[in-house]
């Protein structure tokens, strides 16, 4: 945990002790003095809480809810009072109405404040751009750094914003790169060799944070909470990682998405030449591949292994590990336009 965490702790349990001495030396609603400490503590404790998971929120979002409970309290407080001059209703009714009333006025005005907090715009404010640059932060996970097609989309110049590696990652990184497996410490070298190419960039600013949540093992729960804390992205490649963030809303930007998005869209149809590279598990068929990696299963084309022919796309299959294309190889359509001359010319040689 580093500095700024343990001040917030500290104070955190200053205000808790504060208010439940407070609740014990005046005894509120007539509770002794353990009841009204534990009351007290109890009541701050709650209030901790509520900051805990109003501070993720944006600041249209808080301005927005901020907005909604002062209105609604304020009309609520306004029609207790004309209620409170009506001769219809006596005692505990008025009294509850009065209570009642206010309390329900801010619980609907945070809800609508929060709905419409998107109205709100803080540019006259100057703080569009700071939003803005927190929504750019970008946490890179150990595996997209040991995939290594994070640094050709950064050095391209299609990711903005900030990136950050955290400490923990690296520490990760430099676990596998000392194992003694040569598979598991070639992929932790190439980790770390990524991070210092995204450090040689100009146009791109990498930062090396040392934040740590020394409570939470995992390491995609630590990237989990640095991104809620900081409202940033994480970049990674890592399936399980990817739900568990989405699940936590927490947004993701996943390589592997990205790389299927930017495959070429072809019809079936259409002409495409590939290069036969092996037979296929079904009678006569052969398979290529893109460039991409897309796989393509050809008919009629076995025997045509270590050559490069036109084949027509039959269809398109999208799975779940990537795209499969489906084609035919007709040899009629190789040699479609010069059959017509042989046949005439073999016609035009034979005697009559």
């Amino acid at each position: 945990m580093n500095r700024s965490n343990w001040d917030v702790l500290l104070v955190r349990i200053c205000f808790i002790g504060l208010l439940g001495a407070l609740a014990a030396i005046l005894h509120p609603l007539g509770l002794s003095l353990a009841t009204g400490a534990v009351a007290g503590i109890a009541v701050a404790i709650l209030a901790s809480f509520i900051a805990l998971h109003l501070r993720r929120l944006g600041v249209e979002v808080l301005l927005g809810a901020s907005a909604g409970v002062l209105i609604g309290t304020g009309l609520g407080l306004l029609f207790s009072y004309v209620l409170n001059q009506s001769v219809l209703l006596q005692g505990a009714t008025v009294q509850f109405l009065r209570l009642a009333i206010p309390l329900l006025g801010a619980y609907v005005g945070f809800l609508i404040g929060i709905a419409k907090a998107n109205l709100i715009k803080l540019d006259f404010l100057g703080l569009s751009s700071d939003l803005a640059a927190a929504s750019l932060l970008k946490l890179l996970d150990t595996s997209v750094l040991i995939d290594g097609r994070i640094a050709d989309i950064a050095e391209s110049g299609f990711l903005d914003g900030q990136l950050v590696v955290p400490q923990f990652v690296l520490h990760e990184l430099q676990l596998v790169a000392d194992s003694a497996d040569s598979a598991k410490r070639n992929r932790g070298r190439r980790g770390l060799d990524v991070v210092q190419r995204l450090q040689k960039m100009p146009h791109v600013h990498l930062e090396v944070s040392a934040r740590d949540f020394p409570i939470i093992r995992e390491v995609d729960r630590k990237l989990i909470e640095f991104a809620k804390q900081e409202n940033a992205k994480i970049v990674t490649n890592d399936f399980n990682l990817n739900k568990l963030a989405q699940v936590q809303g927490v947004a993701v930007l996943n390589i592997n998405e990205l790389a299927n998005s930017l495959k070429p869209i072809v019809l079936p149809g259409e002409i495409m030449r590939v290069f036969i590279l092996k037979e296929g598990k079904e009678h006569n068929q052969g398979v290529a591949y893109l460039d991409d990696g897309t796989m393509v299963v050809v008919d009629n084309a076995r025997r045509l292994i270590s050559r490069t022919v036109d084949v027509t796309v039959t269809s398109v299959l999208q799975t779940t590990a990537g795209k499969m294309i489906f084609g035919r190889y007709d040899e009629r359509s190789q040699t479609g336009p010069s059959e017509p001359r042989v046949a005439a010319a073999s016609a035009s040689s034979t005697p009559n």
